[in-house]
Order: structure tokens, then C-alpha cells, then sequence
């Protein structure tokens, strides 16, 4: 199973998802800031809305299972 394996997104979010290259989504999804770790860490169990214009993913840390969040701001 990959880190992308089942996701939940919203139907623009997937489109823009899906617009972004898949070695360029792998490196978003594996550069998620982790308040609780204080360090880089890679987002897991994740799902993706479009707020404001950007598009939104919210999931889980993969080391300590915190609540973390990547924003790719809009073009």
C-alpha cells in the first residue's frame, strides 16, 4: 500500500490533486511540518478539501499520530 492509498478529497480538490505530478505530490506529502515531533515528517490517513482557494490536506503525522496539515496555496 502507498502513502496515497485511499484518501478522501472533495471533487475539486481531487482535480487539482490529480493535476499536480505524482513525484511532486509524493514530495508534498512527505514534507508536512509536525508541531508535536518539532521536526519534517510525512502526512498519513490524510484527506483534501479546496478552503479559500487553496487546497487543504489534513492528517496524521506518521510518527506520532498528531493532527497535521499542508496547505499548497492556489495558483
Amino acid at each position: 500500500m502507498t502513502i496515497e492509498s485511499l484518501p478522501t478529497f472533495t471533487k475539486p480538490a481531487r482535480q487539482r490533486w490529480e493535476s499536480i505530478p505524482a513525484d511532486i505530490r509524493q514530495r508534498l506529502l512527505s514534507n508536512v511540518w509536525c508541531g508535536q515531533c518539532r521536526h519534517e515528517t510525512t502526512i498519513t490517513n490524510f484527506s483534501g478539501t479546496i478552503k479559500g482557494g487553496d487546497f487543504l490536506l489534513v492528517g496524521k503525522c506518521a510518527e506520532c499520530r498528531s493532527d497535521v496539515a499542508r496547505v499548497i496555496e492556489g495558483s
